[in-house]
Protein backbone atom coordinates (compact mmCIF):
# COMPACT_ATOMS: atom_id res chain seq x y z
CA UNK A 1 0.00 0.00 0.00
CA UNK A 2 1.17 3.09 -1.15
CA UNK A 3 1.03 5.73 2.23
CA UNK A 4 0.24 8.74 0.15
CA UNK A 5 -3.08 6.88 -1.07
CA UNK A 6 -3.86 6.48 2.26
CA UNK A 7 -5.63 9.07 4.98
CA UNK A 8 -4.57 9.42 8.55
CA UNK A 9 -6.96 8.93 11.59
CA UNK A 10 -7.54 12.47 12.18
CA UNK A 11 -8.66 12.94 7.79
CA UNK A 12 -10.80 10.23 8.73
CA UNK A 13 -12.09 11.46 11.89
CA UNK A 14 -13.05 14.69 9.81
CA UNK A 15 -14.10 13.55 7.24
CA UNK A 16 -16.61 10.67 8.95
CA UNK A 17 -17.31 12.97 12.43
CA UNK A 18 -16.57 10.08 14.18
CA UNK A 19 -14.10 11.22 16.92
CA UNK A 20 -10.49 9.78 16.80
CA UNK A 21 -10.49 7.92 20.34
CA UNK A 22 -13.55 5.74 18.80
CA UNK A 23 -11.60 5.11 15.50
CA UNK A 24 -8.95 3.81 17.60
CA UNK A 25 -11.45 1.16 19.48
CA UNK A 26 -12.69 0.33 16.50
CA UNK A 27 -9.49 -0.53 15.04
CA UNK A 28 -8.66 -2.07 18.25
CA UNK A 29 -11.60 -4.65 17.96
CA UNK A 30 -10.90 -5.32 14.32
CA UNK A 31 -13.89 -3.62 13.01
CA UNK A 32 -11.68 -1.43 10.47
CA UNK A 33 -8.09 -2.38 9.63
CA UNK A 34 -5.39 -0.40 9.31
CA UNK A 35 -1.48 -0.32 8.49
CA UNK A 36 1.24 1.69 10.22
CA UNK A 37 3.48 4.20 8.76
CA UNK A 38 7.19 4.40 9.03
CA UNK A 39 6.61 6.95 11.71
CA UNK A 40 3.97 4.12 13.46
CA UNK A 41 1.28 6.13 13.00
CA UNK A 42 -2.10 4.67 11.99
CA UNK A 43 -2.96 4.75 7.92
CA UNK A 44 -6.26 4.06 6.54
CA UNK A 45 -7.63 2.50 2.96
CA UNK A 46 -9.75 5.87 1.08
CA UNK A 47 -12.76 2.77 1.57
CA UNK A 48 -12.08 3.22 5.28
CA UNK A 49 -14.71 6.09 5.07
CA UNK A 50 -17.85 4.64 3.61
CA UNK A 51 -16.65 1.47 6.13
CA UNK A 52 -16.43 4.33 8.52
CA UNK A 53 -19.98 6.31 7.58
CA UNK A 54 -22.10 2.89 7.54
CA UNK A 55 -21.07 1.87 11.14
CA UNK A 56 -21.53 5.30 12.38
CA UNK A 57 -25.10 4.87 10.60
CA UNK A 58 -25.72 1.40 11.73
CA UNK A 59 -24.44 2.17 15.52
CA UNK A 60 -26.98 5.23 15.10
CA UNK A 61 -30.10 3.05 15.04
CA UNK A 62 -28.83 0.67 17.27
CA UNK A 63 -26.99 -2.27 15.70
CA UNK A 64 -24.33 -3.94 17.94
CA UNK A 65 -20.68 -4.00 17.28
CA UNK A 66 -20.89 -8.03 16.53
CA UNK A 67 -23.41 -7.28 13.57
CA UNK A 68 -21.84 -4.42 12.80
CA UNK A 69 -18.65 -6.59 11.80
CA UNK A 70 -20.42 -9.32 10.25
CA UNK A 71 -21.64 -6.86 7.46
CA UNK A 72 -18.66 -5.09 7.12
CA UNK A 73 -17.39 -8.71 6.76
CA UNK A 74 -19.65 -10.11 4.13
CA UNK A 75 -20.76 -12.28 6.77
CA UNK A 76 -24.47 -11.30 7.32
CA UNK A 77 -26.58 -8.84 4.74
CA UNK A 78 -27.43 -5.36 6.14
CA UNK A 79 -31.21 -6.44 5.76
CA UNK A 80 -30.56 -9.48 7.88
CA UNK A 81 -28.66 -7.76 10.60
CA UNK A 82 -31.01 -4.66 10.71
CA UNK A 83 -34.28 -6.89 10.71
CA UNK A 84 -32.66 -9.06 13.46
CA UNK A 85 -31.83 -5.78 15.68
CA UNK A 86 -35.69 -4.34 14.46
CA UNK A 87 -37.19 -7.82 16.52
CA UNK A 88 -34.89 -7.52 19.36
CA UNK A 89 -36.49 -4.43 19.65
CA UNK A 90 -39.99 -5.46 19.54
CA UNK A 91 -39.20 -7.97 22.45
CA UNK A 92 -38.01 -4.90 24.75
CA UNK A 93 -40.62 -2.63 23.87
CA UNK A 94 -43.34 -5.51 24.53
CA UNK A 95 -41.84 -6.18 27.86
CA UNK A 96 -41.76 -2.38 28.65
CA UNK A 97 -45.51 -2.22 27.55
CA UNK A 98 -46.29 -5.22 29.61
CA UNK A 99 -43.99 -3.70 32.51
CA UNK A 100 -45.82 -0.33 32.61
CA UNK A 101 -49.59 -2.64 32.76
CA UNK A 102 -48.27 -3.95 35.26
CA UNK A 103 -47.35 -0.66 36.88
CA UNK A 104 -50.77 0.24 36.08
CA UNK A 105 -52.93 -2.25 37.69
CA UNK A 106 -51.12 -1.30 41.02
CA UNK A 107 -51.49 2.42 40.43
CA UNK A 108 -55.32 2.07 40.06
CA UNK A 109 -55.67 -0.50 42.97
CA UNK A 110 -57.33 0.18 46.10
CA UNK A 111 -55.23 1.03 49.09
CA UNK A 112 -57.08 -2.00 50.58
CA UNK A 113 -56.25 -4.76 47.83
CA UNK A 114 -52.45 -3.11 47.24
CA UNK A 115 -50.45 -6.19 48.42
CA UNK A 116 -52.76 -8.71 47.37
CA UNK A 117 -52.29 -7.63 43.80
CA UNK A 118 -48.85 -6.99 44.52
CA UNK A 119 -48.60 -10.68 45.23
CA UNK A 120 -50.55 -11.57 42.33
CA UNK A 121 -48.54 -9.86 39.88
CA UNK A 122 -45.36 -11.07 40.55
CA UNK A 123 -46.61 -14.13 38.90
CA UNK A 124 -46.34 -12.51 35.17
CA UNK A 125 -43.14 -10.49 35.83
CA UNK A 126 -41.54 -12.26 32.93
CA UNK A 127 -44.25 -12.16 30.01
CA UNK A 128 -43.09 -15.55 28.17
CA UNK A 129 -42.07 -16.96 31.48
CA UNK A 130 -45.55 -16.99 32.10
CA UNK A 131 -46.96 -18.32 29.13
CA UNK A 132 -44.32 -20.85 29.62
CA UNK A 133 -45.57 -21.48 32.85
CA UNK A 134 -49.96 -21.88 31.27
CA UNK A 135 -48.22 -24.23 28.40
CA UNK A 136 -46.43 -26.82 30.86
CA UNK A 137 -49.76 -27.10 32.90
CA UNK A 138 -50.99 -28.42 29.63
CA UNK A 139 -48.21 -30.49 28.60
CA UNK A 140 -49.01 -32.04 32.50
CA UNK A 141 -52.84 -32.06 31.69
CA UNK A 142 -53.32 -34.13 28.33
CA UNK A 143 -54.28 -37.46 28.38
CA UNK A 144 -51.19 -39.16 26.66
CA UNK A 145 -48.49 -37.47 25.62
CA UNK A 146 -48.81 -36.19 22.07
CA UNK A 147 -46.59 -36.00 19.04
CA UNK A 148 -44.91 -32.31 19.81
CA UNK A 149 -46.50 -30.99 16.43
CA UNK A 150 -49.83 -32.10 17.72
CA UNK A 151 -49.21 -30.38 21.27
CA UNK A 152 -47.93 -27.18 19.97
CA UNK A 153 -50.34 -26.68 17.58
CA UNK A 154 -53.07 -27.36 20.77
CA UNK A 155 -50.88 -25.36 22.95
CA UNK A 156 -51.35 -22.11 20.59
CA UNK A 157 -55.00 -22.77 20.99
CA UNK A 158 -55.44 -23.20 24.90
CA UNK A 159 -52.96 -20.66 25.52
CA UNK A 160 -52.69 -17.01 25.06
CA UNK A 161 -49.99 -15.35 23.66
CA UNK A 162 -49.49 -12.42 25.72
CA UNK A 163 -50.79 -9.12 24.41
CA UNK A 164 -47.54 -6.96 22.57
CA UNK A 165 -49.67 -4.05 24.38
CA UNK A 166 -51.53 -5.21 27.72
CA UNK A 167 -53.73 -3.02 29.11
CA UNK A 168 -53.92 -3.37 33.03
CA UNK A 169 -56.95 -5.60 33.14
CA UNK A 170 -55.73 -7.95 30.68
CA UNK A 171 -52.21 -8.45 32.78
CA UNK A 172 -53.96 -9.00 36.18
CA UNK A 173 -56.12 -11.72 33.97
CA UNK A 174 -53.34 -13.27 32.95
CA UNK A 175 -51.75 -12.90 36.38
CA UNK A 176 -54.77 -15.25 37.31
CA UNK A 177 -54.62 -17.67 34.77
CA UNK A 178 -51.02 -18.54 35.94
CA UNK A 179 -52.02 -18.70 39.42
CA UNK A 180 -55.24 -20.85 38.66
CA UNK A 181 -52.35 -23.49 37.00
CA UNK A 182 -49.22 -23.17 38.87
CA UNK A 183 -51.08 -23.22 42.35
CA UNK A 184 -52.69 -26.02 40.73
CA UNK A 185 -56.00 -24.58 41.88
CA UNK A 186 -57.53 -26.06 38.19
CA UNK A 187 -58.46 -29.94 38.86
CA UNK A 188 -56.74 -32.67 37.36
CA UNK A 189 -58.08 -34.30 34.17
CA UNK A 190 -59.28 -37.66 34.16
CA UNK A 191 -57.83 -39.61 31.47
CA UNK A 192 -57.93 -42.99 30.19
CA UNK A 193 -56.49 -45.04 27.28
CA UNK A 194 -57.67 -43.44 24.06
CA UNK A 195 -57.07 -46.00 20.75
CA UNK A 196 -57.27 -43.17 18.11
CA UNK A 197 -55.94 -40.39 19.39
CA UNK A 198 -55.76 -38.56 15.66
CA UNK A 199 -59.44 -39.56 14.83
CA UNK A 200 -60.78 -38.48 18.19
CA UNK A 201 -58.96 -34.69 18.37
CA UNK A 202 -60.00 -34.29 14.60
CA UNK A 203 -63.90 -35.40 15.37
CA UNK A 204 -63.88 -32.56 18.67
CA UNK A 205 -62.62 -30.32 16.84
CA UNK A 206 -65.30 -30.47 13.77
CA UNK A 207 -67.74 -30.66 17.15
CA UNK A 208 -66.27 -27.67 18.31
CA UNK A 209 -66.37 -25.46 15.15
CA UNK A 210 -70.20 -26.77 14.83
CA UNK A 211 -71.48 -25.73 17.92
CA UNK A 212 -69.13 -22.66 18.15
CA UNK A 213 -71.82 -20.10 16.67
CA UNK A 214 -74.41 -21.61 18.99
CA UNK A 215 -72.45 -20.70 21.94
CA UNK A 216 -72.39 -17.03 20.28
CA UNK A 217 -75.84 -16.91 20.05
CA UNK A 218 -76.47 -17.91 23.25
CA UNK A 219 -78.17 -21.07 22.80
CA UNK A 220 -78.91 -23.14 25.77
CA UNK A 221 -76.72 -26.52 26.02
CA UNK A 222 -78.68 -29.57 25.60
CA UNK A 223 -79.47 -32.83 22.70
CA UNK A 224 -78.62 -31.92 19.01
CA UNK A 225 -76.64 -32.97 16.15
CA UNK A 226 -73.36 -30.77 17.64
CA UNK A 227 -73.66 -33.03 20.78
CA UNK A 228 -74.10 -36.35 18.64
CA UNK A 229 -70.21 -35.33 16.59
CA UNK A 230 -68.80 -34.90 19.98
CA UNK A 231 -70.21 -37.80 21.39
CA UNK A 232 -69.27 -40.27 17.96
CA UNK A 233 -65.88 -38.50 18.00
CA UNK A 234 -65.22 -39.43 21.32
CA UNK A 235 -66.83 -43.16 20.75
CA UNK A 236 -64.21 -43.53 17.70
CA UNK A 237 -61.26 -42.75 19.41
CA UNK A 238 -62.14 -45.00 22.19
CA UNK A 239 -63.60 -47.93 19.88
CA UNK A 240 -66.92 -47.93 21.28
CA UNK A 241 -70.19 -47.26 19.89
CA UNK A 242 -72.70 -44.29 21.12
CA UNK A 243 -74.84 -45.64 23.36
CA UNK A 244 -76.79 -44.14 26.79
CA UNK A 245 -74.09 -45.93 29.17
CA UNK A 246 -71.51 -44.70 27.13
CA UNK A 247 -72.53 -41.21 27.12
CA UNK A 248 -72.77 -41.54 31.28
CA UNK A 249 -68.81 -43.08 30.84
CA UNK A 250 -67.68 -40.51 28.62
CA UNK A 251 -69.79 -37.96 31.65
CA UNK A 252 -67.91 -39.39 34.05
CA UNK A 253 -64.29 -39.29 31.97
CA UNK A 254 -64.74 -35.55 31.21
CA UNK A 255 -66.16 -34.26 34.38
CA UNK A 256 -63.29 -32.31 35.40
CA UNK A 257 -63.65 -30.01 32.66
CA UNK A 258 -66.95 -28.97 34.10
CA UNK A 259 -65.46 -27.96 37.10
CA UNK A 260 -65.53 -23.98 38.41
CA UNK A 261 -61.37 -23.47 37.81
CA UNK A 262 -62.13 -24.76 34.22
CA UNK A 263 -64.70 -22.09 33.66
CA UNK A 264 -63.31 -19.28 35.56
CA UNK A 265 -59.82 -20.26 33.04
CA UNK A 266 -61.49 -19.62 29.81
CA UNK A 267 -63.31 -16.65 31.05
CA UNK A 268 -59.87 -15.21 31.75
CA UNK A 269 -58.47 -16.47 28.48
CA UNK A 270 -61.88 -14.00 26.70
CA UNK A 271 -60.63 -11.17 28.85
CA UNK A 272 -56.94 -11.87 27.50
CA UNK A 273 -57.44 -11.82 24.15
CA UNK A 274 -60.78 -10.00 23.67
CA UNK A 275 -62.42 -13.21 22.29
CA UNK A 276 -66.41 -13.29 22.92
CA UNK A 277 -66.35 -17.38 22.11
CA UNK A 278 -63.26 -19.22 23.29
CA UNK A 279 -62.13 -23.00 22.21
CA UNK A 280 -62.70 -23.82 25.63
CA UNK A 281 -65.82 -21.91 26.83
CA UNK A 282 -67.37 -23.80 23.44
CA UNK A 283 -66.01 -27.00 24.70
CA UNK A 284 -67.58 -26.57 28.21
CA UNK A 285 -71.01 -26.07 26.81
CA UNK A 286 -70.56 -29.60 25.31
CA UNK A 287 -70.11 -30.90 27.70
CA UNK A 288 -72.90 -29.15 29.87
CA UNK A 289 -74.54 -30.46 26.49
CA UNK A 290 -73.56 -34.23 27.06
CA UNK A 291 -74.97 -33.49 31.46
CA UNK A 292 -78.13 -32.29 29.81
CA UNK A 293 -78.51 -35.78 27.18
CA UNK A 294 -77.67 -37.75 30.80
CA UNK A 295 -79.94 -36.48 33.04
CA UNK A 296 -82.79 -36.60 30.07
CA UNK A 297 -82.08 -40.73 30.05
CA UNK A 298 -83.22 -41.20 33.18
Amino acid sequence: MQFRTTLGIGELARLTRVPVRTIRFYCDTGILTTVRSTGGHRRFAPDAVDQLTLVRRLRGLGLGLPAITDVLAGRRSMADAVAAARAELDVSLAELAWRRASLVAVEQSRPTERAARLDLLTAVTDSRAAHDTLVEYWRRAVANPWPEPVFEAFAAMVVPDPPAEPTAAQVMAYAQMVTLTANRLLPSLLTEHVVDQHSMLAGVDEAIGLASPLVSAGTIPGPGPVLDQFVAAHAVGRDRRDSPAFRQELLTTLASGREPGFRRYWGLYAEVTGETTTLGGTHIWLLDSLAEAVAAQH
